[in-house]
C-alpha cells in the first residue's frame, strides 16, 4: 500500500457511472414488476452501498476508509440503466476506488437479477465522472514565482558547531514547490537578530514568505516566538494550531512547541521547528494549502 500518513485528511468525494444494456423488452418488464428475480433497482442500491464500504476488502491496494455518505440513483432509458453512485469521506486518500466499486457492484447486481430474461444483457462501461478533495484542489498557481526567505535560529548552528539540515530542507522543499529562495542566513537565538532579520525580510526586500527553524521551544533561549511576534502586524494562529494538531498525532511533544505565524505587510512568517523531522512534518501539515494566503493578499479571496 502506498503510504498515506503525511497526508491531512479532508472532505473527499466522487462521483462514478456505469451502464448497463438490456433489450427494451427487459425495461418493460423492470417497469412492470415482472422480473423473476424481483426488482433489481433497490437491491443494486443496498449492493453499491454494501460496496463503497467495503472496497477495502475487495480491491487490494485500497485503504481501508470511514465512509461518511454514499448513495445511488439510477436512469432507466428505452435499452439502458444508468447507474450513478457518489461517495463522501473525510479521509487522507480519495473515494474514487469505493465510488468505481460501488457502480460496479450495482451494475452486476442487475446483471444477476435480469440476465433470466435477457440473455445480451451488457454491462457497457464504468467510469469516474468526478472527484474533489485532493491536493490538486489545493495547489495555487501564480503567473510570478513567490520569494523565500529561510531563516535558522540557533546559537551552536551559528558558532559552526551543529551543521544545519532542518534550514536546508526547507529550502529544497520549497523549491520543489516552485517558491524561490532568495535568502538563507543563520542568527544565534538573540531576539534582536532575528527582530532585525524578519523585518529585512518584509520591509526591504519584500518577499512573500519567510519561514524560520528552532527557537520554538521552552528553552532558556527560546526567543523565536517572541522576536515574531514584534515583528509581525497580524497574527494567523490557525497555522500554528495546525502545526501543534498534525505534529501531536504523531508523537506527544508537539503540543510543546510555541512557535507562532502571522503578515508584516505581505509577508507571511511562519515559524518552524528546529529539528528535521519536525520541520518535514511542518511542511507536510502546512504545503501547499497555506500559500493560498497570497492569493488572499492579493485580493482574490478564497
Amino acid at each position: 500500500m502506498i503510504d498515506i500518513s503525511k497526508k491531512t485528511p479532508t472532505l473527499r468525494t466522487a462521483v462514478a457511472t456505469a451502464t448497463v444494456k438490456v433489450h427494451p423488452s427487459t425495461i418493460e418488464k423492470l417497469r412492470a414488476g415482472q422480473l423473476p428475480k424481483g426488482d433489481p433497482l433497490p437491491v443494486a442500491k443496498v449492493a453499491a452501498i454494501q460496496a463503497a464500504k467495503n472496497a477495502s476488502q475487495l480491491i487490494p491496494y485500497c485503504h481501508p476508509l470511514a465512509v461518511a455518505f454514499a448513495d445511488c440513483q439510477f436512469e432507466i432509458g428505452t435499452d439502458t440503466i444508468v447507474i450513478r453512485t457518489e461517495v463522501r469521506a473525510i479521509e487522507k486518500t480519495g473515494v474514487e476506488m469505493e465510488a468505481l466499486t460501488a457502480a460496479s457492484a450495482a451494475a452486476l447486481t442487475i446483471y444477476d437479477m435480469t440476465k433470466a430474461v435477457d440473455e445480451g444483457i451488457e454491462i457497457i462501461g464504468v467510469k469516474l465522472v468526478k472527484k474533489t478533495g485532493g491536493k490538486s484542489d489545493y495547489t495555487e498557481r501564480f503567473d510570478v514565482p513567490l520569494t523565500a526567505a529561510v531563516l535558522v535560529v540557533s546559537d551552536s548552528t551559528a558558532a559552526g558547531k551543529r551543521e544545519d539540515t532542518s534550514g536546508k530542507h526547507v529550502i529544497e522543499r520549497l523549491t520543489s514547490s516552485g517558491i524561490e529562495v532568495k535568502q538563507y542566513a543563520v542568527v544565534p537565538d538573540e531576539t534582536d537578530a532575528i527582530e532585525a532579520e524578519l523585518k529585512k525580510y518584509a520591509d526591504t526586500m519584500k518577499l512573500d514568505l519567510v519561514m524560520t527553524s528552532g527557537g520554538t521551544g521552552l528553552g532558556l533561549r527560546d526567543v523565536t516566538p517572541e522576536a515574531t511576534e514584534r515583528g509581525i502586524e497580524r497574527q494567523l494562529p490557525g497555522i500554528a494550531e495546525v502545526l501543534r494538531a498534525y505534529g501531536q498525532e504523531r508523537m506527544p511533544f508537539a503540543m510543546l512547541s510555541r512557535g507562532v505565524a502571522g503578515v508584516r505587510g505581505r509577508t507571511l512568517i511562519v515559524n518552524l521547528p528546529g529539528s528535521r523531522r519536525g520541520v518535514e512534518e511542518a511542511l507536510d501539515a502546512l504545503l501547499p494549502a497555506v500559500l493560498h494566503a497570497f492569493k488572499m493578499m492579493q485580493g482574490e479571496g478564497h
